[in-house]
Parts: structure tokens; sequence; C-alpha cells
């Protein structure tokens, strides 16, 4: 806007333009995601992260699937419990693990009408079959019953009988107000985001050859095993290089797991719906090497150099344990299909709940209020 000499005030219409949010696929490629019009030119910042988010059934519920802590009398006397009441409340058909059901059927034989399955093929197709899974144990209840769906999973409401959980908002003492709010609905629920991981080996000559790809809730790993030596490790983002490890490892962790390994390490606590990466060293060498918190859209790669004196070993939640030789390379991406689990409250006093009465995160003894103010009265006095 202007205002020439001697002339009347002329107004200059603003250029409108358009946004655009893309990323680099793993050939290059550019992916648009979505394009945003701005017409008189002006940006606002739109909300990237998920909301609060409510589940609201348009239909009743008809299957449920529950998942146990193992080698616990107390778990196998409440899952006997709730399978009777889902039954015979409730109407529902219940499935479970195959030793779950032995389990039952060794207590009486009237748990004859649960269901299981035979085989991993019929595990693929869980998620077709199952509108609600029930987790009773601890953290890594939630994280085996992750595991098993490969695809879209099913909500999950997680019961706490462990010993320390972040993900396990419900008390097994009050299952059946809690079940009956959920089936009856809405109910708040969290997205926790999934990371995507492919092994390749001998990443120089099979580019894009990559092993059975692995989902993580919490965290995959990279130590040095029983080795003597530092691991070494060449670390880049969409092709661009960020740093080289030389330490104990590297953790890439969900922000689900920041509560985990990732925190032990150094890493920050992050609330679970916000979507990215954290990228947190294990006692790295170097004191100005600290954690970085990577946007959800971007391909981490992580290669282990020819010139590395040790081979490297990869774990995935604490398990599926892989060696990673020279030249082999891990690549670590933002996963399509979030885990979907139920809240007590919401998202965010779940979250703060979790880490006050896990954690007891910043808890100290109040500061007394001897000091200023009262000399002060007593001056005035």
């Amino acid at each position: 806007m202007f205002r020439p000499h001697n002339s009347k005030l002329c107004l200059v219409r603003q250029a409108s333009f358009k946004l655009s949010w893309w990323c680099k696929g793993e050939n290059g490629d550019q992916h648009k995601h979505d394009i945003v019009s701005f017409e008189k030119g002006n940006i606002t910042t739109a909300e990237r992260s998920s909301k609060q988010i409510s589940l609201k059934w348009e239909s009743d519920p008809q299957t449920v699937l529950i998942l146990t802590k193992p080698n616990s009398v107390s778990v196998r006397i409440l899952c006997a419990q709730m399978v009777r009441w889902l039954k015979e409340k409730k109407k529902l058909n219940i499935y479970v693990e195959p030793r779950v059901r032995a389990e039952l059927l060794t207590e009486s034989s009237d748990f004859n009408y649960v269901q299981t399955w035979k085989d991993d093929q019929e595990i693929l197709l869980l998620h077709t079959k199952v509108d609600l899974v029930i987790t009773l144990g601890g953290d890594g209840t939630v994280l085996w019953a992750a595991s098993m769906f490969k695809g879209p999973v099913p909500p999950i409401v997680p019961f706490s009988l462990g010993s320390l959980g972040f993900m396990t908002p419900f008390h097994s003492e009050h299952f059946k107000e809690c079940l009956d709010s959920v089936l009856r609905g809405p109910v708040s629920i969290t997205l926790r985001h999934r990371l995507l991981c492919r092994v390749i080996r001998d990443a120089a000559k099979n580019e894009y050859e990559t092993e059975e790809p692995i989902l993580v809730l919490n965290e995959v790993t990279i130590d040095r095993g029983i080795s003597s030596y530092l691991t070494n490790l060449e670390c880049y983002c969409d092709n661009s290089f960020v740093t080289c490890v030389q330490g104990d490892g590297l953790i890439l962790s969900t922000t689900s797991g920041s509560t985990a390994y990732s925190l032990a390490a150094g890493g920050s606590m992050v609330h679970p719906q916000v979507p990215g990466i954290l990228f947190t060293p294990i006692c790295p060498h170097s004191l100005s090497f600290r954690p970085l918190i990577s946007p959800e859209h971007v391909t981490l790669r992580i290669v282990v150099p020819f010139n590395s004196r040790s081979p490297a070993w990869a774990s995935f939640d604490g398990k599926d344990r892989k060696q990673l030789a020279a030249g082999d390379a891990l690549l670590c991406s933002m996963a399509p299909c979030p885990v979907p689990t139920a809240c007590q409250v919401d998202s965010t006093s779940d979250f703060l709940s979790s880490i006050h009465d896990g954690l007891h995160w910043n808890l100290r003894k109040t500061q007394s209020f001897d000091g200023p103010w009262e000399l002060q009265d007593i001056i005035q006095i």
C-alpha cells in the first residue's frame, strides 16, 4: 500500500499463492500430501499433529480379543472372570491366544465357546474379525498386541496389571464399569504412531532390496552388542547426512516410546500424539551430541560403514535382534497404521498422569513460605 504525491489513497492487491506439503520418496521422487491456497497471501499455522480423538461406535461391537501377560496367577483369574462376564452379560464373541484357551479349558469345560487361531495366517486376518482388543498386563502386553497386527489395528483397551505402565490407564478392579463405558461409547482415543523398519543387506549393491519390514511401537535400538569397540554409524535423513554416531549406540523412538529406553538415555518426554521420530544417542563419545526430534514425514537411514571395527546389533521393541554387518543399513520411517489405545480421560490427561504416577516427574518438597514477605510484614508492624 502506498500514497502517491498529490493523489488519493491507492490500494495494491496482495498476491495469492499456494503452499504444498511434500516429502522425498525412496527413489528421489516427490510425493505431495496436500495443498492449501491463500487468496490474500496471509499464512496461518495449520495444526499438523492429531487433536483429541473420540471413538463412537456406528454399530455394536461383536467380537473382542483378550491378550494376557503370561505366567501370572492374578491375570489368569481376572481373564476367566472377564471372559465369563463378556459372554454372559454382553453376548460377545471372544478370541484368546491358544495358550490362554488351554488354561481356561483346564479350569472349566464351560469355556469351550472361546475361540482362538491355529497358525500365523489366521493371525494376519484377525483385524477383519476383531472389533476390540483387551490387554491384561503392562506396557509389554500392549507392545505384544501391537506386534500381532501388521496393518490396521483395532482399538485397544489396556488394563494395568504390570510393574510399570505408561500406556495402561485402566484399573482391573473396575473392569466391568470400564468395559461397559467403552462398549457403549464414545471413548477418547490416543493414536500411537509406529515406526516401519527395514534392513538392507549390502546396501551399496542392493539399495531397494529389503528384508521383511518390522513394526515397532516403542523404539528400535542399534548398539554394539558384546563388542568392546564403539559403534560407528552413519546417519542420513532423506539422503542428507546428519552425523556419525560413535558411542554405545543409537535409539530411534516413537513419541509413545519417549518414556522408555530413550528417556533413560537422555531423550525428552514427548506427548504420544505428537508425530515425530526421536533420535537419541546412547553414551556418545561427544559432549555436544544432544538428542534430536525429526518430523514424521522423513526417512532415517542408519548405515554401518565399511571402516567400522565391529558389526552393530539392532533390536525392535526389545526383540527380533538382528546383526548389522559392515555395509548393511537400516531404514526407519513412520508407519501408515497407528495403534489406537483407549483413554481413561483423554490423551493429554492420561499422559500427564502416567509421568506423574509412574516417574514421579518433578516431585519435590514444596518450598517453605519463610522469606522476605514475612520479614517485610514484621518491619511494617
